[in-house]
């Protein structure tokens, strides 16, 4: 019996401490730009999908748009990739052919991305409606925006 009586009293203690006690701190809350980040690095095609709304018919027309888009995004960016390695392998012994090089392999490729651009635009529209053509163009605009920002905030300015 005492131990019962025991065993209220504490819990009647610890409750009343929960209950008067401040809660922990909650975690913030996740900004609209790091759902993008994680949701296009964990599923990007399910990212497009889910804000693109399109009707069986227009799937059929978009998701082979999407995959060349994709392919020839990705050739670009490896491109703009390689540049970028190749400052940072030279960071420390930079010379200004080498700069002057880089730099022009980095504008070729964003040249060749706007291209990329301008060309799926037209075929989208094609496909789609204009409104939903732009809004893929949007949703990958966002995507590659974030990507951008990430690789330019690891990447120290050349010295």
């Amino acid at each position: 019996m005492r131990r019962t009586a025991a065993a209220l009293a504490l819990s009647a203690c610890v409750g009343a401490w929960a209950a008067g006690a401040e809660a922990p701190p909650a975690a913030p809350a996740a900004s609209p730009t790091d759902v993008v980040r994680q949701a296009s690095r964990v599923d990007k095609r399910g990212l497009v999908e889910r804000n693109m709304h399109l009707t069986a018919e227009e799937a059929k027309k978009f998701w082979p748009l999407y995959d060349d888009y994709q392919r020839s995004l990705d050739a670009i960016a490896r491109r703009q990739n390689r540049a970028l390695l190749d400052y940072i392998n030279a960071e420390d012994s930079m010379t200004d052919a080498n700069a002057k090089r880089i730099a022009r392999e980095i504008l070729a490729a964003d040249a060749d991305e706007q291209k990329l651009r301008e060309r799926s635009l037209r075929k989208l529209l094609g496909a789609l409606p204009a409104r939903k053509a732009v809004r893929y163009l949007q949703i990958e605009s966002k995507i590659r925006t974030i990507d951008r920002y990430d690789m330019a905030e690891r990447v120290p300015l050349v010295r």
